[in-house]
């Protein structure tokens, strides 16, 4: 129990000290604004950031599991993953800063699969997943690695990297629960602030962006 507590604590602290954590947020911001028309999505809304971050860690789960099995350690590839995922980052924050909501795109999909809310949030959950790669990704490829002796021992390691994740995607899942009690009010305010909304999380992901640069790749250069 002690190791899920420091795990929680761990992921708590992940959301202000990580860098590349911080993206889900005005991710997940934009992503209720793209939402505020949808009546089913707003049916839907309170149980929206539990998929998203469902959709986070399993992303994440699949790629340290990948890495695991071709040997291969997240050190090797962040010199390569760490220039792309800022630089993705960084154009999607100028996009929505020209007022063009690129995580809005899913919304309009037309595919009867992705027209059910909770799997178009848990679909969005993955499209964000690799941000956080550089920050939580050496976690999830150390549980498989520590795992590797037996099941119990991989079902450990990997209850302490959920645990983890919960620890800095609780806000995720929080705040489509607090807007539910003010919902028509709530999705009211988006829908006639979304142009400003989508703006506000354009500039915070630029921001998020080129801190993410300064701190993890000019002390490399």
């Amino acid at each position: 129990m002690s190791e899920l507590i420091e795990a929680f604590v761990l992921g708590n602290s992940a959301i202000l000290t990580n860098v590349c954590i911080l993206p889900l947020y005005p991710g997940l911001m934009a992503f209720l604004a793209g939402n505020a028309n949808n009546e089913r999505a707003r049916k839907a809304m309170r149980w929206l950031g539990v998929f998203v971050l469902a959709g986070v860690l399993t992303l994440m789960t699949a790629v340290g599991a990948i890495l695991y099995l071709l040997q291969q350690s997240f050190g090797a590839i962040l010199p390569v993953l760490l220039p792309i995922i800022y630089a993705i980052i960084i154009l999607l924050g100028v996009m929505m800063l020209f007022g063009r909501n690129p995580f809005n795109r899913l919304t309009q999909v037309q595919s009867p699969t992705l027209q059910n809310p909770y799997v178009a949030a848990y679909v969005y959950g993955l499209l964000l997943g690799p941000m956080t790669l550089p920050c939580a990704g050496p976690i999830i490829l150390s549980a498989f690695l520590l795992g590797s002796s037996s099941f119990a021992a991989l079902g450990s390691s990997l209850a302490f990297f959920f645990v983890f994740g919960l620890g800095f995607g609780w806000p995720l899942v929080l705040l489509p629960f607090l807007a539910a009690p003010f919902q028509r009010r709530f999705t009211g305010w988006m829908t006639q602030n979304y142009k400003l909304l989508t703006r506000v999380s354009g500039a915070l992901l630029v921001a998020i962006g080129i801190f993410g640069i300064y701190s993890d790749l000019l002390p490399q250069v």
